[in-house]
């Protein structure tokens, strides 16, 4: 059974073996102990409710619960570009036509911009490659969204997420090599590196501020604009399952897409109930008769500092919700408690937990 709960200061070196293993292209997991010990204290200051709105990072770990083993890590920025610019290239069009020469171009555009300033970001999704198997990933994407549904007032209305963009096995990206080379001067991954550990002042130094035109970069650059990586495609269909959309915002080093969503139109937020817990079963099932078909259900404790999201099946009755012994231990609950519940899957919803 996997939990995903708030990163501590013990899981240092889980989180390095992690990073170790994420390769180039998750900014926001450089491979820098120093930046990822920050990163845990202000986590820990965000759950604890002394960070800035600037600086809150809401950092979660899943954890195999046999083994207490760390197997994947997620996170939210509370707010992006609040304390320094916050860069993206808006996608536009640009049409050049001549009736009388019977031409008619139409161009793609990239608009130096910072339209997400003050958004909460989904970010540093990673989960180890040998537990990639059956729903792990959707519950390490998805249990963000029990956090939001009950603390709402500590996110902004918009929530974004910043995909992997394209690039090959060494970590080459078409589109840095065909734009950002020409004004950086260095690697992708070094130029990621250096934005991962908040050394992010070379970007408004270096990049151009006048819109480009893509027609102007090769065809791979070109068609890697808004892609993601393969890596990537996963999460991606999870937050399109959710409500999540691509709105014609790029990264400005691998043009990966940005994702967004209004806090209010994500499903899982909206589509989620509450519920005290009238029984626990000894056995690690919920007792219910149809067991194998009841749906697989996000069901989170609701507890800021102590916050537990698992996978489990459970019942309601007239007296309440109904879980597994299992289930309780993994979430700290017990009957009484209030507990947060949505189906995993979207297409599972319009009948659980309502």
């Amino acid at each position: 059974m996997f939990v995903v709960r708030p990163i501590r200061e013990s899981d240092l070196e889980s989180l390095l073996t992690l990073v170790g293993e994420a390769g180039v292209g998750l900014t926001t997991l450089p491979n820098n102990e120093s930046l990822l010990r920050g990163r845990i204290k202000a986590s820990l200051a965000t759950f604890g409710g002394t960070a800035d709105k600037a600086d809150e990072q809401w950092v979660f770990v899943m954890e195999e619960t046999t083994t207490a083993k760390v197997v994947g890590i997620c996170a939210i920025a509370g707010a992006v570009g609040l304390r320094e610019p916050w860069y993206s290239y808006r996608v536009g069009t640009v049409v050049h036509a001549s009736r009388e020469l019977g031409i008619f171009n139409r161009t793609t555009t990239l608009f130096l911009s910072n339209d997400h300033t003050g958004a909460s970001e989904l970010c540093s999704l990673f989960l180890a490659p040998d537990y990639r198997v059956g729903r792990n990933g959707a519950l390490l994407s998805k249990s963000r969204f029990m956090l939001m549904a009950d603390f709402r007032e500590r996110f902004s209305a918009k929530v974004i997420a910043e995909l992997r963009g394209v690039s090959d096995a060494e970590g080459r990206s078409p589109f840095w090599e065909s734009l950002g080379r020409q004004f950086f001067s260095m690697d992708f991954a070094e130029a990621d590196y250096l934005t991962g550990i908040g050394k992010k002042s070379f970007v408004a130094e270096l990049m151009p501020k006048h819109p480009l035109y893509s027609s102007f970069l090769s065809k791979e650059a070109q068609a890697s604009i808004g892609e993601t990586h393969e890596l990537t495609r996963p999460a991606r269909r999870l937050l399109e399952q959710e409500g999540f959309r691509f709105e014609g915002h790029v990264d400005i080093f691998d043009a990966g897409p940005a994702l967004e969503s209004d806090l209010s139109d994500i499903d899982a937020i909206t589509q989620s109930t509450t519920h005290q817990v009238a029984a626990v079963k000894s056995s690690t099932t919920d007792g219910t008769a149809n067991e194998n078909t009841t749906p697989l259900m996000l069901i989170s404790n609701r507890c800021l500092s102590e916050f537990r999201v698992t996978l489990g099946r459970c019942s309601l009755s007239a007296e309440g919700l109904h879980l597994s012994a299992e289930t309780a231990v993994a979430l700290g609950v017990n009957v009484g408690h209030s507990v947060r519940i949505v189906a995993l899957s979207p297409s599972e919803r319009s009948a659980a937990g309502r």
